[in-house]
């Protein structure tokens, strides 16, 4: 019976990769076969879809902007979370607790709610169709969860490292950047992951916010139909693109993540 324990999780993966690789045998198809036949493989291999992506200007620009703007709020969201999660690990102060509540129920909300008040904001501002303004939309979900999971882990580092920084002459800062923000990378790395595919993966805001300029790669796969219908094969080819981020950043933080799950609030 030991020799088939292997079995049950060999078909899990084989489930899980399904998908993947059902998407992945779609992209080297044709429409016209992905309609016509059911088969496990092409049967008339071709290459055509990756070739519009990465030569047709709407398509590349497409992830282009997606990387830009994600990577900004990944680094907005974060930079802003580490100092008010070092306040909420650190000091008590009156509504603290009601405050941290009220950030975590920015992060719930859906964000239907916000895509109207942001869109006629940053029109007014002149923000609409720029990188900047999908950034700082979804910093009002990114930044609340940041904290969250920062406040977690700095909850974890004892205080007794800040006191002895400070009997040791450090000013704030240099202790906050050359001493605890190291303490804490896990955290980091674990918060930067989860802002980065949170605005990696939405699209209701990425696309009220823009329209030409900086249109997202996941406003772009919604606009694929033509007259003979919706061009399956792009489709496919354009969402194995899309996975390959994602799984850079989850092969890089991997080591955080397991962290994460471990000591910290994930």
């Amino acid at each position: 019976m030991r020799r088939f324990t292997w079995l049950a999780p060999t078909l899990y993966i084989i489930f899980l990769m399904l998908p993947i690789y059902w998407l992945l045998n779609m992209s080297f198809k044709t429409t016209n076969e992905i309609l016509g036949t059911f088969t496990l493989w092409p049967q008339n291999f071709t290459l055509d879809n990756y070739r519009k992506i990465f030569t047709d200007p709407t398509w590349y620009n497409g992830y282009f902007n997606s990387i830009f703007y994600v990577a900004m709020n990944t680094a907005i969201s974060v930079t802003a979370a580490l100092p008010a999660a070092y306040a909420f690990s650190r000091y008590r102060f009156l509504g603290d607790k009601h405050l941290f509540f009220w950030l975590l129920t920015n992060r719930m909300a859906p964000p239907a709610v916000f895509a109207l008040p942001f869109f006629q904001l940053y029109s007014a501002f002149g923000l609409f169709d720029t990188h900047i303004a999908v950034a700082l939309a979804h910093c009002l979900f990114n930044i609340p969860l940041a904290v969250w999971i920062l406040e977690g882990f700095m909850s974890g580092v004892p205080r007794e490292l800040d006191e002895t920084a400070y009997v040791d002459g450090y000013p704030f800062w240099r202790f906050f950047i050359k001493i605890f923000l190291p303490t804490i990378a896990a955290g980091i790395g674990v918060a930067a992951f989860f802002c980065f595919m949170f605005s990696w993966v939405e699209l209701l805001l990425a696309k009220t916010l823009t329209s030409v300029a900086a249109k997202p790669i996941a406003a772009t796969m919604t606009r694929t139909a033509s007259t003979s219908g919706y061009e399956l094969g792009l489709l496919a080819a354009a969402g194995c693109l899309t996975i390959i981020p994602g799984a850079f950043v989850i092969y890089f933080v991997r080591n955080y993540i397991a962290k994460g799950f471990a000591l910290g609030r994930v």
